[in-house]
């Protein structure tokens, strides 16, 4: 494992110029001799090689490289065991294998700095990293790059409980900042199913939105600021904790959503909502999609202010989480349904709000909008409600390769897609799912087959996106753009922005070192064009 980089190289670009059914193989072969002496068991990594050859201006590790980052972090700062280094190297999905020899783990902004300047002045290229849950190939090497990891700058640093801002470093996993605010009557204003390992910084870093957005909005209004620090290892502090800063740009707006292209975060000040004292969850039963939206519809009206999430999942979706969550059960097994609806509400009045979610739901079935439902009689209740929702993108993960699309589109248009998406694969040997936000519009396709397969990516791509482009959405909702959807911005955005975000790039991260292949597209337009 420690000298097959220069394979890599080879392999990947054979791989650009084979068959699919070839590459796998080969990579499956490879793989498995690679690992069967050591002892492992090969589980290869299942998506397509890396869409562009290794830019030759970036620089090669080398041991003078090793030694200066020991001397700064200490031999506990740095990672070079080629075990150890496979979770850096590889996505939760097992999509994306990179291939770097070093990953750094620092202490604190200052080291950040100085691992920057240094590749900086060396021209190595950097990957930052936080949990390593991205979607798109956004936080792990597409080549040899260096991984940054923040998960040793974990300290909360304050909270003021009169204002509710907190302020924690970039490497605090968000279940544990949840967990100390709950202790103390706030609450994060994002709720994410990968919260048990994603990271605040990384949560900034790619905007994330979750199923609190419709009540609390995204980060890009919770957050107050932050620290960073550039391509070219300049610090940016504005970690204020003030709400009210007219002074100048707004510069932390540029890194929230940036992916860790223009500078590695490293501290955030946030916003926190109060805890609310009442919390209300229900799982609805609909008939069809459209009957979901009119239970959305009357949700908006008669919840109003206590409505702090709105999701829906269709029958697929439940059926497979049923399957690969141990302890998962139907709550509704007598009930044939095709989508399934959830509500909670979140306020300071528990009566007042049982009230209001028992009058809706009395309406709901009057009117016919609901087949079915079920309200939390308890907390352990309403978190096994949940997990058949939060359990779905962990269940499609059992099933085999899950070609993942995170879209924001009309509402009213959502399950269109799901359903052309069905028709245009229908002699594939695939499923397709859909489920999704429906307060803000944010769905997750999800077409699922036994290993990837070339075919069925080139029937998908960039079929989905033209789809959503053509009704105006936005090609990545939540999840950004990483190395999966580069080349797709276009869909989303005219020449003339991608033309500016890239002078900001040279600006913020002059050699380019910050998280290569990544965000801005590497084909021109041309490629793109789509009749809207």
């Amino acid at each position: 494992r420690r000298v097959h980089g220069e394979i890599d190289s080879a392999f990947n670009m054979f791989c650009l110029r084979a068959s699919s059914s070839a590459c796998l193989a080969a990579r499956l072969s490879r793989w498995s001799q690679l690992l069967k002496p050591r002892g492992f068991s090969a589980r290869p990594v299942r998506g397509p090689p890396p869409p562009v050859p290794r830019d030759p201006k970036f620089a090669t590790l080398t041991d003078k490289d090793v030694s200066f980052f020991e001397s700064l972090l200490g031999s506990s700062g740095i990672v070079q065991d080629a075990d150890a280094l496979e979770p850096h190297n590889t996505d939760w999905m097992r999509k994306y294998q990179g291939h770097s020899k070093l990953a750094l783990k620092p202490k604190d902004t200052e080291q950040v700095a100085q691992i920057l300047r240094y590749c900086n002045g060396r021209k190595l290229a950097v990957v930052p990293q936080g949990g390593n849950t991205g979607l798109v190939g956004g936080s792990v090497p597409v080549f040899d790059e260096v991984v940054v990891s923040l998960s040793n700058m974990n300290k909360i640093v304050s909270l003021d409980e009169v204002s509710g801002v907190l302020v924690a470093e970039a490497g605090c996993v968000l279940e544990s900042l949840s967990n100390f605010l709950e202790e103390r009557g706030y609450i994060m204003p994002l709720d994410l199913g990968a919260k048990g390992s994603c990271q605040i910084g990384g949560n900034v870093a790619t905007n994330a939105g979750g199923i609190r957005f419709v009540r609390y909005g995204s980060l890009r209004g919770t957050v107050l600021g932050l620290k960073a620090v550039t391509g070219s290892g300049d610090i940016i502090d504005t970690l204020t904790s003030v709400r009210k800063d007219n002074t100048g740009y707004d510069l932390k707006q540029l890194f929230i959503g940036s992916e860790g292209s223009l500078g590695i975060i490293t501290g955030v000040s946030i916003l926190c909502p109060v805890k609310p004292k009442s919390v209300q969850v229900a799982l609805l039963a609909c008939s069809d999609y459209n009957m979901v939206c009119k239970t959305f519809i009357e949700a908006k009206k008669d919840l109003g202010e206590v409505v702090s999430a709105v999701e829906f999942f269709d029958k697929g979706s439940l059926d497979v989480t049923l399957k690969h969550i141990p302890g998962a059960r139907d709550p509704m097994p007598s009930t044939a349904s095709g989508f399934y609806v959830l509500i909670e509400t979140s306020g300071s009045n528990k009566d007042h709000d049982q009230e209001k979610l028992n009058g809706f739901l009395e309406k709901a079935m009057t009117e016919g909008l609901i087949q079915d439902g079920v309200v939390a009689q308890d907390t352990k209740h309403a978190k096994d409600l949940w997990r058949l929702r939060e359990g779905i993108s962990e269940s499609l993960g059992k099933t085999g390769f899950v070609y993942k699309y995170d879209l924001s589109v009309p509402v009213p248009e959502m399950y269109s897609l799901v359903e052309a998406t069905r028709d245009r694969l229908k002699d594939q040997d695939v499923f397709t799912v859909g489920y999704g936000h429906i307060g803000d519009g944010n769905l997750h396709l999800n077409t699922c087959g036994p290993a990837y397969d070339h075919k069925v990516e080139h029937l998908l791509e960039p079929w989905v996106y033209e789809w959503t482009a053509k009704r105006r959405g936005s090609v990545s909702a939540e999840h950004g753009l990483g190395l999966m959807k580069a080349d797709d911005i276009y869909y989303s955005k005219p020449q003339a922005a991608i033309d500016l975000m890239a002078t900001i790039k040279t600006v913020f991260d002059p050699n380019g070192i910050l998280n290569p292949y990544k965000v801005l597209p590497r084909r021109p337009f041309g490629d793109h064009q789509v009749k809207v």
